[in-house]
């Protein structure tokens, strides 16, 4: 059979293939996440859909675990079987440049040029799937956790920015540890605003020693100020950042800033409530607005 001509400046079928795999990967950040989505509008165009294509990945990831999946009526066993498929085929498509799934295909383009490989991967999955089997996590427990689900997120994010780089080693193990550091603070954030659905929907307790339903004012301002040291940590790296991802990341930084004071200013009794904290959209736009004046300032003479 001979071959089909295809039209001068058609693109190949991998890279029709590829580009509508973006397209899919896209919208998932700007439908799951007003905070990163509006923090990613801030990033360089031609970084931006790396970011959202990681994004993407994790959030299918999470809705596997106990979102849509769990709605649906999965117990966890298949739960788990649907988890180690879809990491077996990210691992395939890492290695191959290819996958049938349009998310684990957009992610494997962003992976092969970032440097992204099984070394970050792995503990992602391994920590998402911990969550399938709830129990009381220990401190070494919780700390290989914290890594898997989100220090590893953010120094995927970093090995994007860093493409077109190449820092020496301190400039990379000063970033790597502010990528790490955010990512756990943003993490830890998540726990407290989700105490109420991980403890009684899901049996899970982020707190190793703690009872979420008798926690205390001390015990809550121990967490926040833990939380803080994470963001102070950050924060004193991100002006090393590259340009193109120095302000959506001082944007991401604000808005988990915010949630963490409101935290802090939220009573101890209070943090069972079904109600989540949030940050207005009214303010996350300033904050927006401001990460993007910065940006702007940055780039004038």
């Amino acid at each position: 059979m001979s071959p089909r001509l295809r039209p001068s400046g058609t693109p190949s079928d991998l890279a029709l293939y590829s580009r509508v795999a973006q397209r899919s990967s896209a919208p998932i950040i700007r439908n799951y996440s007003t905070s990163f989505g509006m923090a990613a509008r801030l990033l360089d165009r031609r970084i931006r859909p790396d970011i959202e294509n990681i994004y993407g990945l994790v959030r299918v990831a999470d809705e596997i675990v106990d979102g849509a999946a769990h709605e649906a009526g999965l117990d966890p066993s298949a739960q788990r079987e649907l988890l180690d498929a879809f990491e077996n085929e990210t691992v395939r498509a890492l290695r191959d440049g290819f996958s049938t799934n349009l998310v684990v295909h957009a992610f494997a383009l962003t992976a092969r040029t970032a440097g992204i490989s099984p070394d970050l991967t792995a503990p992602f999955f391994a920590s998402m799937r911990r969550d399938l089997s709830p129990a009381d996590l220990t401190e070494d427990e919780l700390r290989d956790y914290i890594y898997g689900s989100a220090e590893v997120v953010g120094l995927m994010c970093l090995r994007v920015f860093l493409k077109e780089e190449a820092p020496d080693l301190a400039r990379r193990q000063r970033l790597e540890f502010g990528a790490s550091r955010l990512g756990a603070a943003f993490q830890k954030i998540n726990f407290l605003r989700d105490l109420p659905a991980d403890w009684n929907q899901l049996g899970r307790n982020y707190l190793p020693g703690m009872n979420a339903t008798t926690i205390t004012e001390r015990e809550k301002r121990a967490l926040v100020a833990d939380i803080d040291a994470d963001l102070k940590a950050a924060a004193a790296v991100i002006p090393e950042l590259p340009r193109g991802s120095r302000a959506a990341v001082t944007a991401a930084h604000s808005l988990f800033s915010e949630l963490s004071e409101r935290l802090r200013m939220t009573p101890a009794r209070d943090l069972m409530r079904p109600s989540r904290t949030r940050v207005p959209n009214a303010l996350k736009l300033r904050i927006l607005v401001r990460a993007a004046a910065s940006r702007a300032l940055c780039r004038t003479p």
